[in-house]
């Protein structure tokens, strides 16, 4: 075999080998993409499971915020219904979040509701499951700036582009929700 022959089946098979190495480390990062999208989903089921009892909880005294019952129920009901997309996902998740905060403002206005030890619980349990929400959604930003950060540097940017890889959505907060809070009106 000749010399040139031999050096274009090293460089050949180093070629492919970077390829190879490539392409796995693209799998790998979007399956902890997958991952961390399941492990938040977990979480956000507990969530789910919460609300019918929270929002039952609430129509016992708060016959006024029938709208933002609604708006909430309607939106828990659409995310489990297992027809979205992880990005559809993460707007409806945001969407639900903004709900919910608002619901819990709304609850100051009913002090017996406030006073009552099934409300009380619930509130607890699902402050916890938002603590747990928040922890799996910085894991899952984590992870998805990763991956979008591996599918567009060079040379991978070039596989990944022709095996189909597409970014990834991070969870973020509509602009309104970055504003400061105004505690004034939340006691008036």
């Amino acid at each position: 075999m000749e010399t040139g022959t031999i050096v274009l089946l090293v460089v050949g098979g180093l070629v492919l080998l970077m390829v190879v190495g490539l392409y796995n480390n693209l799998i790998r990062k979007r399956n902890e993409v997958d991952f961390a999208f399941g492990g938040m989903d977990a979480q956000l089921k507990k969530r789910y499971d919460l609300i019918p009892n929270l929002v039952a909880t609430v129509k016992e005294y708060a016959t006024h915020e029938k709208e933002l019952l609604t708006q909430v129920t309607e939106l828990r009901a659409k995310a489990v219904s297992g027809n979205l997309s992880q990005d559809e996902q993460v707007a409806v998740d945001n969407q639900l979040s903004a709900g919910m905060r608002n619901l819990m403002v709304a609850v100051e206005a009913y002090p017996d509701l406030k006073a009552s030890e099934s409300f009380v619980n619930l509130q607890r349990n699902l402050t916890e499951v938002e603590s747990q929400i928040a922890a799996a959604r910085r894991t899952f930003n984590a992870v998805v700036t990763d991956y979008n950060n591996a599918i567009q540097v060079f040379p991978a940017n070039l596989l990944a582009g022709m095996l189909g890889f597409t970014s990834r959505q991070l969870f973020s907060i509509p602009e309104e929700e970055r504003q400061n809070v105004n505690v004034k009106q939340l006691f008036s």
